[in-house]
């Protein structure tokens, strides 16, 4: 299994960056993918999960409204769409399968936002 995270960068507040996550190993399309995210001395946690079927999709509240999960099941990739960015959105953002809420495999190296003037 291989995630790989990327996209990230520095902007702004208020500006907007997209994230991708190629995904090999096993089968994308019938998988729930989620993004999390880990800031500094925060612990991980849940930001968004986009199930099989795209109508299903759930956000964490404090990214609701500004950041947007999407899915290319042809690709085997996932994407997130952040727009409105601020400080506290600042964080190593990673992928993975997901059970319900939970994480199927090993974490990959993410991919870093910083959001600063």
């Amino acid at each position: 299994v291989q995630l790989v995270e990327s996209g990230g960068g520095l902007v702004q507040p208020g500006g907007s960056l997209r994230l991708s996550c190629a995904a090999s190993g096993f089968t994308f399309s019938g998988s729930t993918m989620g993004w999390f995210r880990q800031g500094p001395g925060k612990e991980r946690e849940f930001v968004a999960r986009i199930r099989s079927i795209e109508s299903l999709i759930n956000y964490a509240d404090s990214v609701k409204g500004r950041f947007t999960i999407s899915r290319d099941n042809a690709k085997n990739t996932v994407y997130l769409q952040m727009n409105s960015l601020k400080p506290e959105d600042t964080a190593v953002y990673f992928c993975n399968k997901l059970q319900g809420y939970s994480a199927m495999y090993p974490w990959g190296k993410g991919t870093l936002v910083t959001v600063s003037s």
